[in-house]
This record gives structure tokens, sequence and C-alpha cells, in this order.
């Protein structure tokens, strides 16, 4: 990888890391959704980094052109937006889930076998996964990754289920 590329792979893990710290820490809802928008966006930039040019033009029209603008006008439609999120009842169970959550990803990393990552890596495999076509990498995701995509519906619903919390009635 040229020196150029891993400068600019650093600047755009920087930005997606910083605003989606920023994310979490406003209290402004509507500068919050701004900063998602943002944060989907430098991840775009990370895809198209990965050239996994699929994976960027799926995130610019999904996340970057649907889900932010959606959240954007919720976040307009709400009222006493400018009061934040104020503390309820439900934050000590969602930092509980939150935290067994973050030890299940930790001991699945630490427990993996890293011995068999350059045969994962090999051309061939990165042939078959950033294939040409649409249709050989749809084959690949519901194939060899369904789990990964059953993972990937169970972290929306559960943000789906954040969202109707965030916007329940007080």
């Amino acid at each position: 990888m040229p020196a150029f590329e891993v400068i600019v792979w650093y600047n755009v893990a920087a930005g997606v890391v910083l605003a989606s710290l920023m994310v979490i820490h406003l209290k402004d809802l509507f500068k919050a959704a701004l900063f998602l928008a943002l944060t989907f966006l430098t991840v775009v930039g990370l895809f198209i980094l990965l050239r996994a040019e699929f994976l960027a033009v799926v995130q610019l029209l999904i996340y970057v052109g649907a889900i932010s603008i959606l959240v954007i006008f919720a976040v307009m439609l709400t009222r006493d937006v400018h009061e934040g999120n104020p503390f309820n009842r439900l934050r000590m169970p969602a930092m509980t889930v939150s935290s067994l959550l973050l030890a299940t990803i930790v001991y699945a990393v630490a427990s993996a076998n890293w011995t068999k990552l350059p045969e994962l890596t090999s051309g061939s495999a990165i042939h078959k996964v950033f294939g040409d076509t649409t249709a050989n990498l749809g084959t690949v995701l519901l194939n060899d990754y369904a789990l990964a995509i059953e993972i990937s519906a169970v972290l929306l619903v559960s943000a789906i289920i954040g969202a109707i919390v965030l916007v329940k009635e007080r």
C-alpha cells in the first residue's frame, strides 16, 4: 500500500472516530444527527479505500441518503430538541447490555484463531469476496457470510428499538 494511501486511510479513520464520538457526546440532537450523517459519509471513504465500491455505494445510498435524512427529519419534528436526552430508567440496563456485548466481542476477538488469517486474505479469497459482479457478491454473502448478515440484522433491529426508546413519550 503506498504511503499516500496509508496517510489518507488514517485521516479518514480518525474522521470516523471523531464524528462518532461527537454523536454520542453532543446534547443537541440536531447537531448529533448531522454528525451521524458525517460518520456515515466517512465510512463510505473507508469502503472506497478498501476497494469495496459496491459497499460504498450501498452505504452512500442507504445510510447517508436515506437513514440520516430520516433521522434529521425526525429530530426536526420532535418537540424540545434542544433539551437533549434526559436521564431515564433505561440508561442502566442499556449500559449493562452494552457492557455484556463489549465483553462478548472482546472474548471473540481474543479467542479467535488468527493463524489462519493469511489463508483468508489470499488473492483468491479476496477476489471471491470482492468479485466484479453483484451476483457473485450476493452468493458469497448469503452462503459463506450468512452469520455476519444475521448479526447485522440483529444490530439493525436493536437500533430500531433504541430509536423507539429515545422517542417514547415521557
